[in-house]
């Protein structure tokens, strides 16, 4: 009787956490360069009344055995990296990866951390950063008198100076891989950082040795797809729903058995 109180509760927290990873992906669903995430659960471990193959006769054994099981945990929240939609923005600073791949970018305490968000900026001295004024790597800076900013595919970054007619290199955006992307640790602001699972990182040129393209004047979107998040949102609320009515229909055998005597 017991053991069905507490397997519903903890199938009532499973659906909460389900639920609370499913609103987070529908928060982010117009943040750029985000990438939603997935709720993973296991089955607990199970209580065996009569395990498989024990002896019913001298001749004959059980073919399946009584095994009850005790409720479920999460297992794992993965980070799903599928290619968001990408979405001409018409500014020269914004760049979308096309494929695999991360920009690298150096926090103030000299860490390095990765995004797929390419929104840039310019700060003071020129050089390009991201909207926390997080600079990029390879440091790139634009001189005062350019009048226009040009990003290949490769990552080469060039401007026009002034009036004249010829561009100058200088520099070249790297991007960073990962041989399991799902394990870089969720910093905020659209950053990851490396950990033991991820791997590290694998330095390189866009377009080269598996890595994607670059876009300028593009943003990758968010891969959240609403109509998925919405129809998870809805199994999850009726499965919490469903565990809390097992909760009530234990109680209520409770009340049978404490009925009993009078």
């Amino acid at each position: 009787m017991m053991r069905s109180l507490y397997s519903a509760t903890t199938g009532m927290l499973g659906q909460q956490l389900q639920i609370d990873t499913t609103s987070n992906n529908i928060a982010n669903v117009n943040t750029a360069g985000y990438k939603k995430q997935r709720a993973e659960f296991n089955d607990l471990f199970y209580q065996s009344m009569q395990y498989a193959g024990t002896a019913t006769s001298e001749n004959t054994i059980s073919p399946t055995g009584i095994e009850v099981g005790l409720g479920v945990r999460a297992g794992a929240i993965t980070k799903m990296f599928s290619q968001g939609s990408p979405k001409e923005t018409e500014n020269n600073l914004d760049v979308a990866i096309t494929g695999k791949g991360f920009f690298q970018i150096q926090l103030p305490d000299g860490t390095i951390a990765y995004t797929r968000s390419g929104n840039f900026k310019l700060d003071d001295n020129g050089n390009v950063v991201t909207s926390e004024g997080y600079l990029l790597l390879p440091q790139i800076t634009v001189p005062q008198d350019a009048t226009q900013i040009n990003i290949g595919n490769d990552g080469t970054v060039s401007v026009v100076q002034g009036n004249q007619g010829a561009s100058n290199v200088l520099g070249q955006i790297e991007l960073a891989n990962f041989i399991n992307p799902a394990g870089l640790h969720s910093l905020g602001d659209n950053l990851y950082i490396n950990t033991n699972a991820s791997g590290e990182a694998i330095v390189g040129i866009a377009g080269t040795n598996g890595m994607g393209s670059l876009r300028q004047g593009f943003l990758e979107l968010s891969n959240v797809r609403l109509v998925e998040e919405m129809t998870d949102l809805i199994t999850g609320q009726r499965a919490y729903e469903a565990n809390s009515k097992s909760i009530q229909t234990a109680d209520a055998m409770l009340q049978t058995v404490n009925g009993l005597k009078r």
